[in-house]
């Protein structure tokens, strides 16, 4: 049987790590909990250290920030079992069974990522943002190690890389509602000029990974338009 490697990567999240940590620790399904401190500058480190004298934690410290994508590539090369799930540091509510929705389709074989979506609060209202660029998932290790290198510079577009790559190869997607997770919005964790200056930057991120990896983007397309005509 396939077994579970829980990926956390962490970057500047002192306000909600310790519980997310902690809520993955209790899922019978986990087999192994990796947290990856993208630099933080913030008590990630001391929260960590904590709880490693209760949990069994792999930890990996980065001596700077080197983004999203890369501290997700990292995370992958330090893992041990087949199934990666990664789950975002900054959720102030993980339901019990959220890990279970992500990784059953996988451990059955019966998708090749799964990604579990919800809505973010931004401003006091409540969006839906684009599935694709939900940050919990669950895939095959094997699957991404092609990637790796692309993944470590594509920052917070790896989201993006990962949906095109996965539609350019022809791998089967899975999207799964997590009614009742949340996450802090920037605006919650920063001044608002800050926040609105790191969603912009992201933004641009994303837009540059997919300008970077026109190629799949031009495959994924063409598979999309495959798949139709053949239906």
């Amino acid at each position: 049987m396939k077994k579970v490697s829980a990926i956390i990567c962490a970057y500047n999240e002192e306000k909600t790590l310790k519980d997310v940590i902690l809520s993955v620790s209790e899922s019978l399904i986990v087999s192994e909990i990796i947290v990856v401190n993208d630099g933080s500058s913030d008590s990630t480190k001391k929260i960590i250290e904590e709880l490693q004298k209760e949990i069994e934690i792999t930890a990996i410290h980065l001596a700077e920030n080197k983004g999203k994508g890369y501290a997700m590539a990292v995370g992958v090369e330090n893992s041990i079992f087949d199934i990666m799930l990664f789950v975002d540091a900054d959720q102030s509510n993980i339901v019990q069974g959220y890990i279970n929705q992500l990784t059953n389709p996988l451990l059955k074989e019966e998708s090749d990522m799964v990604l579990g979506y919800s809505t973010v609060n931004i401003l006091n209202q409540d969006i839906n943002p684009l599935k694709i660029l939900t940050g919990e998932r669950a895939l095959y290790k094997e699957d991404i190690i092609p990637i790796l290198d692309k993944m470590k510079e594509s920052r917070f577009g790896v989201e993006t890389l990962l949906y095109f790559y996965y539609i350019s190869i022809g791998k089967s997607i899975k999207f799964i509602r997590l009614k009742g997770m949340a996450h802090k919005d920037k605006y919650k964790k920063m001044s608002a000029f800050k926040a609105t200056t790191g969603y912009i930057n992201e933004g641009f991120e994303i837009a540059y990974t997919a300008f970077k990896n026109y190629e799949l983007l031009l495959k994924s397309v063409e598979k999309q338009i495959s798949k139709r005509v053949k239906q």
